[in-house]
């Protein structure tokens, strides 16, 4: 499995410049090969990861359940 590691503030900044989602951004990574994409802070400490999956179909799933998981935990701070 290939590994990248990308800096998690300059990769969010990017994508409010282009105004695109991390998703397609992601699903023009996918190439039939996992990924594990490992976001870091400004100290190249790991943030977070998540495994890219080799298929679009498998992305919008994981898009579908991160979308309703942020959701449940947005209407949590309301």
């Amino acid at each position: 499995m290939q590994t990248i590691e990308i800096k998690a503030e300059q990769f969010f900044e990017l994508l409010k410049l282009k105004d695109t989602s991390m998703w397609e951004i992601f699903s023009q990574m996918i190439d039939g090969n996992e990924k594990e994409i490992i976001f870091l802070d400004n100290n190249s400490k790991i943030l977070f990861n998540y495994i890219l999956p080799s298929t679009p179909e498998k992305l919008e799933e994981d898009r579908k359940e991160f979308s309703k998981q942020f959701s449940e935990k947005l209407a949590h701070f309301n």
